[in-house]
This record gives C-alpha cells, structure tokens and sequence, in this order.
C-alpha cells in the first residue's frame, strides 16, 4: 500500500503571517485534518488541531509562531517510508505531492487506520515502552511537568504510595487545567496562580479510571481502544485485574512497528534528525551497528534514537538529550545521555547503551544457566 490510498484532500493553506484568531476560526468552520503553512508560495510547515487550539498564544500572534517543519512525502511512497519519515520528523501529520502540485495531507491516525487490521499479529509486548517514568499521585504539576520535559514524553502513569496505578497526567491535560483556570478566573496579573497551579498535587489534574492494555492482547486492539476512546496511549499493566505498572504504549510506538522489518539488517530510526548538527545519520546508524555486532548472539531487529534540544546552551551550543533504544531477541534496552550538542550527546547515550546491553546479557546468561542448573538436579 502506498500513500496514495490514504492521503486525503482535507487540508486548509494558509499564509505564515496569518493570525492564529483567523486561523483557528477556520479550524472550527471547516474541522480540516491540518494545517499546511505557506511562505511566499512556498511549502514552510504544518499545524496540527491541538497545537493550534491549545495555544495559549494571544490571537494577533503569526501562524509561523506554533508551525512545525514537515517532511514533504510522495503521493506515490511506500506506507511504511511514509511512517518513517513522520516518525523522524516527530509530527502527527505531513503534506503530500504530487510532483509539484500539493495534493493533500497524511496523518498518524490516517496511516493506522487504513492498516489497522495487519497489527492483529502482533501484541503490545513486541512494541510497548517499558522502562516507563510515573509520578506519585501526591507530587506537584510543577514537577510533573518537569519530568514530561525531562523525559521527552506526553504521559506519566500516576502510582500510589504503593505504586499501584491511580491515574494517568499528559501534557493536554495539564494545558486543558490551565486554560480552564484562566477562563475561570479571567484575565490579569496570572503570576501567583501559575505558581498556585504548579505547587497543586498531581491528583488534581489526572485522569482517572484509566485505559489500560495487557503484553499478550493484540496490539489491533490496543489501537482500537486509543481510537474509540480517542486518545493517544494506554498504560500496560500485567494483567487486566493487576494495578502494577508495566509500560505505556502509544500510537507512535504502533506506528514505529509499522518500520520494522525482518531482514537481518537493522532498522534504525531518528526522530527529530534535525537537530543533528556535525554528525550525520550514517555514522549514528554505524555506531549502533558497531555495539550491536559486538554481540552476536543477540539480534537487533529495530532501533530508535530521539534527540531532544533543551533552552540551555554552552557557548551557542545547545544542551541535547538522546535517547537509545533497541528491539532485540532478548527483550528491549536503552541508553540516554545528555550534551553539549548532538555528537557528545549521541555518544553519552551510546557508551550506556552498551552498558544495559552487557547487563541485559548477564541477566539472560544467569537465567539460562539457573535452568541448566535445575533441569540437571531435577534429573538427579
């Protein structure tokens, strides 16, 4: 399948010096499935619905102000190089040509939708996150919204002084508590609620019950629950009576599936490749494939580096953080690091990659050999 089938013609053009008042008032006319954002006749980014309603921008700001660059994708490419690209671009939805001629729009839940039915073969433990961050449902927004930023996600499970699941906080909803608020309360001097708001307990602002999906179900009906229940991920717990937290899996994760391949050599994905400074992909792909061939016996089947920039630099040199992740025969491992620009990152992350993977073997070999070992004395 190609994204010929599936792109759609529902998309709204609008100039880069357009005011979002306009903007989102055509948005609410029209409910488009996004924005596509010209400058001078020339493609310049995209708008997606929630970052453009959920600005708390004023109404005289420019569209340019909340855009995001895009990839520009081929009427005719492959579905899985289309994913591809969304992923790497780390946007929910990119135009598509034909030739010169802007045709349309491509979106995540597009893409799953029209190939929903070919995830009923795999389950949410082949494809989940789970070395998953949560928050204690007694810690502040302020800290929530932290660690969102730390950790470069949308959602924390929220846990109990048990560390049992009690909830679910995600960026919309920490937004959608604010703007409330602040219709609520009107406009003014906002300084001493954003810092009320911030010192609030996480249990005010969570979600609760919540929308949960097991290692062994498919992963089609985990996509399923996010599409019915519109949202973008679920909590994985280890049972469906069992409170524990276990993982989050996401559309994104779903749609990184989507990539995966099962030729022997490795699939590797970057998102947000742009911040990629004197570094390029090929050397970023051999350094994994390097840590990967040191160990043979463990097949590498996928791996996905994001690179997320911070506010603070060094000389002009922003501080990225890099993340590792790898999809093995033996489970999933990662590595993260931080940096003064995207190579000193990249290789902090890398040298403690190659760390959890050692750990990650020694595990596996203890085990294995704990099971020779009582397969031996059950003989005896």
């Amino acid at each position: 399948m190609n994204i010929a089938d599936i792109a759609v013609p529902e998309y709204v053009e609008v100039e880069a010096d357009e005011r979002l008042a306009k903007v989102r008032s055509i948005f609410e006319r029209e409910n488009p499935k996004g924005i596509i954002v010209t400058e001078g006749g020339e493609y310049a980014g995209v708008v997606g619905e929630k970052q453009l309603m959920r600005s708390r921008m004023e109404d005289d700001t420019k569209v340019s102000a909340v855009m995001t660059p895009a990839p520009e994708i081929d009427r005719h490419e492959d579905i899985r190089e289309a994913a591809r690209l969304l992923l790497e671009g780390n946007v929910k939805a990119a135009p598509v040509y034909e030739g010169e001629k802007l045709f349309g729009i491509v979106t995540v839940d597009g893409i799953l939708a029209a190939v929903i039915d070919s995830f009923d073969a795999n389950t949410v433990e082949q494809v989940y996150t789970d070395d998953v961050v949560t928050i204690g449902e007694k810690e502040h927004v302020g800290q929530a919204i932290n660690r969102l930023r730390k950790h470069s996600v949308s959602r924390l499970p929220v846990v109990d002084e048990d560390d049992l699941l009690a909830g679910v906080v995600t960026t919309n909803d920490i937004v959608d508590f604010v703007v409330r608020d602040q219709e609520r309360q009107g406009s003014g001097d906002r300084a001493g609620d954003i810092d009320r708001m911030l010192d609030l307990p996480v249990y005010d602002v969570m979600s609760s019950p919540v929308l949960t999906a097991q290692p062994g179900e498919t992963t089609k009906a985990a996509l399923e629950r996010m599409f019915d229940n519109e949202v973008s991920g679920l909590v994985v717990t280890p049972t469906a009576s069992e409170e524990a937290v276990s993982g989050v899996i996401t559309k994104t994760d779903i749609l990184r599936s989507l990539t995966f391949t099962e030729e022997q050599s490795m699939d590797v994905q970057i998102t947000n490749i742009n911040l990629l400074d004197n570094i390029s992909r090929e050397h970023v792909v051999d350094a994994i494939e390097q840590v990967a061939d040191k160990y043979g016996a463990m097949q590498v089947f996928h791996a996905h580096v994001r690179l997320h920039q911070h506010k603070e630099k060094l000389r002009g040199t922003p501080l990225i953080q890099t993340q590792i992740r790898l999809r093995t025969s033996e489970g999933q491992v990662a590595g993260t690091g931080e940096g003064y620009g995207a190579e000193h990152a990249f290789h902090v992350a890398l040298d403690k990659l190659e760390r959890n993977v050692l750990e990650l073997k020694g595990i596996n070999a203890d085990e294995q050999y704990r099971g020779q070992l009582l397969r031996k004395l059950g003989e005896l």
